[in-house]
């Protein structure tokens, strides 16, 4: 029987964002606690984060800037959603981020449907979501967009159908988005655990063991590098 990290790694030509941006287009980013240029940012002014990942793409000549998996981040202190006790501070990255402008078409991964979508509104929350069901090889497992526009929830009902490639919504703009620079959190899930519309895309060391095992790196799928 395949791994669930066989049956992604089989899947070919998989694209969440804008198809006609190739990979060659695609450059990393960091924004971890190591990075020392992010230390010096103020994280809660989007426009100026908007800036940072402007100058980031401008310099490496790149369209799309991407990364994030499993990285520790300093980005969600200044919001209540995250704050834990010390020992237990919900601030590694479980998802891949998509960073571009707003109003970039969004894509369903794979074919699937509509599990559920809603409006997580805190700062520094998914803001508009949609998350999609899909089914390979007898192996049920879902992918969650996240930090979308309004408009994406518009016309949705759960159960239905969505391809491979269809534009299912597009990327948000500050404050709806959550406050955040444009980007698409994108994120594969294993088991829903009976969530609707929206499911932790940042975790805590404590717990990361279980997240590294139903979140697997969408980069497994995606295969940007």
């Amino acid at each position: 029987m395949k791994s669930f990290q066989e049956i992604l790694q089989e899947q070919t030509n998989v694209k969440v964002i804008d198809a006609s941006i190739d990979y060659t287009d695609y450059t990393p980013i960091d924004i971890s606690t190591t990075n020392t240029k992010i230390s010096e940012l103020d994280l809660t002014n989007a426009k100026a984060f908007e800036e940072f990942i402007e100058t980031h793409l401008a310099n490496n000549k790149a369209k799309v800037a991407y990364g994030g998996y499993q990285e520790v981040r300093n980005l969600y202190k200044r919001s209540t959603a995250f704050k834990n006790d010390f020992t237990n501070e919900r601030n590694i990255h479980i998802g891949l981020d998509l960073w571009i402008k707003a109003e970039t078409p969004v894509l369903a991964a794979l074919d699937g449907k509509i599990h559920s979508f809603q409006d997580n509104t805190a700062i520094g929350d998914y803001g508009p979501t949609i998350i999609l069901e899909h089914k390979i090889e007898n192996t049920t497992f879902y992918t969650l967009y996240g930090h979308l526009s309004l408009d994406s929830l518009k016309n949705k009902t759960e159960g239905q159908l969505v391809k491979k490639g269809e534009q299912i919504a597009t990327l948000g703009a500050p404050p709806v988005n959550g406050d955040y620079a444009p980007h698409l959190h994108f994120q594969i899930i294993k088991d829903i655990e009976g969530k609707k519309g929206d499911y932790p895309g940042v975790c805590s060391q404590i717990d990361l063991n279980f997240y590294s095992k139903n979140c697997p790196d969408p980069n497994f799928l995606l295969k940007i590098k």
